[in-house]
């Protein structure tokens, strides 16, 4: 496997408090293993302006930025408006995540369910891709997803994909994008490499979503974007291709999916 195949972290969190003060080094320990750029997701907009600075201070950092669905009880409702303005920064490259959760939040369902509609249209205005985040909820989300892009078509990514075959196939029909995360990398997560080995290759992206998922031989430490290269290490095998042709088209897809970033010159 080569130490430095050009390699994209797609979804990470680098302004959450478990990496402070570490950011340039967490990048430089990246850089070592061919992780040249990384995506951290912004989850509260209030904190929009910390995780602005982040990409502004560290070339190869974009970020994206919306309302978590686990926080959309707690926080004020976004706007798309709101969502349209944010997207003007250079370095501002997806809409969310946003979603539905209902392992810890069923409760607030509806307001999740109408914070998705709005980061979608916010998708639409902006041509920026959604990132989506799904757990317990696989029939809602194919539901909404598909009324959605019947209605107007729109690109996304299933982040940290882990839900059922049925809400990967509705995703795949409409052209979505399913990200690998750690979880795949787990040794209990045969059906999850399954449902990726189904999928098309030009349709994946590889993540750490840290600092959480750190995959093995790191599984249960914090995760950082460095270890996003042991993912990869695992979606070479799942496709029976070479750790440098896998990380080659992950590259490329992310490419095609984020254009913004793969367009920015500094």
């Amino acid at each position: 496997m080569s130490a430095t195949a050009p390699l994209t972290d797609s979804h990470c969190h680098l302004d959450f408090p478990q990496f402070d003060g570490e950011v340039p080094e967490l990048i430089a320990r990246a850089a070592s293993r061919g992780v040249h750029r990384m995506v951290t997701i912004c989850t509260k907009l209030r904190t929009e302006p910390q995780v602005r600075a982040l990409t502004e201070a560290h070339d190869p950092v974009f970020y994206a930025a919306g309302t978590h669905p686990m926080s959309v009880a707690d926080e004020p409702m976004a706007r798309v408006e709101e969502l349209v303005a944010l997207a003007k920064h250079p370095k501002f490259v997806g809409i969310g995540e946003t979603g539905l959760d209902y392992h810890y939040t069923a409760e607030s369902k509806d307001a999740q369910q109408q914070s998705l509609r709005i980061h979608v249209e916010a998708t639409r205005q902006t041509g920026l891709p959604l990132i989506i985040h799904a757990r317990d909820a696989d029939d809602d989300m194919a539901r909404i997803l598909t009324e959605e892009h019947r209605a107007s078509p729109y690109a996304c990514v299933m982040h940290c994909f882990s839900s059922g075959p049925a809400l990967a196939e509705a995703a795949l029909d409409l052209g979505f994008y399913l990200s690998m995360s750690g979880i795949a990398a787990f040794p209990k997560s045969q059906e999850v490499r399954d449902i990726f080995a189904r999928a098309p290759l030009e349709r994946i992206l590889v993540e750490t979503d840290s600092p959480y998922l750190a995959p093995p031989p790191n599984r249960g430490k914090r995760n950082e974007p460095s270890y996003v290269a042991d993912t990869a290490a695992v979606g070479a095998e799942i496709f029976n291709l070479s750790y440098e042709d896998f990380a080659a088209q992950t590259e490329a897809n992310f490419n095609r999916l984020f254009a913004k970033a793969a367009q920015w010159q500094n």
